[in-house]
């Protein structure tokens, strides 16, 4: 029994499609650090510009540091989004322009290197760079402080605008990553869907060594595959010789046995001997009825998985049925009375699995009909196709009619009569290989069963 654990083909997808998604993750995680720190460090260099062209603009003079602020030094910061400016030039601690209140760098900055920093500002948060300049010369020169700072709203918005971007970036290269996934997991299979349709499409006898181009993964279980087909192939061909074999086997010395009681019986003549012969000959029959039957069963088995497409006429293998079982019902004084008409019921399947059916089905009626009997042997056409035996024999008591059908079942009312149980099993497997049903029911004119092949037409 094969227990199903999922598909190969959903499982390298999903595994494929997480890849994806944590490549597509890092990509947005990459792309976004990147230009966010591009963007950062662009409002640094400008500030860190700025600061330098406030503090190149300082003059000394008479000992006094005089400043004349340059536009350019802030315009290139006023002119970026809605940002506020600030600004603020602190000689020997006290503020000699700007914003009084603009906190300072924790420890001043060294000569040549801007120091920046992130701040809090009157509510906002702040970006501020401050560079130092000495003013003058010699021992008297004065350390100046310059220090420019801006709010964040345009880089805030650049980040928002970077993320959405990355976003959509990394969306996509999901989307495609997924698509890919899925055409990947597809091809990588086709080898396997490939040969699963040469197997499905080979008829039930066609046994032989795939030859196909495979993957390296595959070239194993094809291997395994022919040997195990070759092995097969070998037990069929024993198992079908051995058939035949028994067939010829069993029935010969059966019917070679029992044709010597019949002529033993006829030179005899004290009473109990003819009923130790008679007696002998029913065991004979019985058992060449067991084997003949359990032989069919095997035949019907095999030939079930190779059914034959043969042009037939349904109503000629009734009839041709019937005369062949007619001298077994004469023996019992049973008529069987035939209503399949005179036209012709083209049918293509096995001729011989389907007389093998009617003549189990016929040869169950004569059996447990009474002396004297009448059997009807009906063909009707009309939605489909029905070949249907009614006796009056002992019909099925109290049995499950749809265990008829089991092998070695039989009805609780025949008990005392000798059969296999492999009949109704012969008939059904023969319909249901022809895409029909076997119907078994009592028979609705009085005692008796009716058992009926049932086909459907075209």
């Amino acid at each position: 029994m094969v227990t199903p654990l999922g598909s190969i083909r959903k499982r390298l997808f999903i595994q494929l499609a997480l890849v994806a998604a944590l490549l597509s993750m890092a990509f947005f995680l990459a792309v976004r650090g990147v230009a966010e720190r591009a963007a950062e460090g662009t409002q640094d260099d400008i500030l860190s510009a700025s600061a330098t062209a406030i503090a190149d603009s300082l003059r000394s003079e008479d000992g006094a540091v005089t400043l004349d602020l340059p536009y350019s030094s802030l315009s290139m910061l006023g002119s970026i989004n809605e940002d506020r400016v600030f600004y603020r030039v602190v000689t020997d601690g006290q503020t000699l322009t700007g914003y009084p209140d603009l906190p300072q760098p924790d420890e001043p900055p060294r000569l040549g290197t801007p120091s920046l920093q992130t701040l809090v500002y009157r509510g906002d948060e702040i970006r501020a760079a401050s560079v130092t300049r000495p003013v003058g010369t010699g021992i008297g020169a004065t350390t100046v402080v310059v220090t420019v700072a801006q709010t964040r709203q345009a880089l805030a918005a650049t980040s928002r605008q970077i993320t959405a971007t990355a976003t959509s970036v990394g969306v996509g290269f999901f989307l495609l990553a997924t698509a890919l996934s899925l055409w990947a997991a597809g091809s990588a299979l086709a080898p396997i869907t490939r040969i699963t349709g040469s197997v499905m499409r080979r008829g039930p006898t066609d046994l032989r060594p795939f030859e196909t181009s495979a993957p390296d993964e595959l070239v194993p279980l094809i291997t395994a595959l022919n040997s195990f087909m070759a092995r097969l192939r070998a037990s069929l061909s024993r198992t079908e010789d051995f058939i035949t074999e028994a067939a010829h086997r069993v029935r010969t010395p059966l019917a070679t046995v029992r044709a010597q009681a019949e002529i033993t019986h006829r030179k005899l003549n004290k009473p109990e001997h003819k009923h130790a012969i008679r007696e002998m000959i029913r065991a004979i029959d019985e058992s060449s009825r067991s084997a003949g039957q359990m032989l069919d069963h095997a035949m019907v088995t095999f030939r079930a998985d190779s059914l034959a497409q043969n042009a037939l006429d349904l109503r000629s293998l009734m009839d041709e049925t019937c005369d062949r079982l007619g001298p077994t019902a004469d023996l019992k004084d049973i008529v069987i009375r035939r209503e399949t008409g005179d036209k012709p019921i083209p049918f293509t399947g096995d001729g011989i699995l389907l007389q093998a059916a009617l003549q189990n089905i016929l040869d169950n009626a004569i059996k447990y009909s009474p002396d004297d009997s009448d059997i009807i042997a009906r063909v009707g056409l009309d939605d489909k196709i029905t070949l249907s035996i009614t006796d009056q024999g002992r019909g099925f008591g109290e049995t499950d009619l749809s265990a008829l059908t089991t092998r070695y079942t039989r009805g609780a009312n025949v008990s005392d009569i000798v059969g296999s149980g492999l009949g109704l099993t012969i008939a059904d497997e023969v319909a249901k290989a022809h895409g029909g049903r076997l119907e078994i029911s009592p028979n609705k004119k009085g005692k008796g069963a009716c058992v009926s092949l049932i086909f459907p037409r075209g």
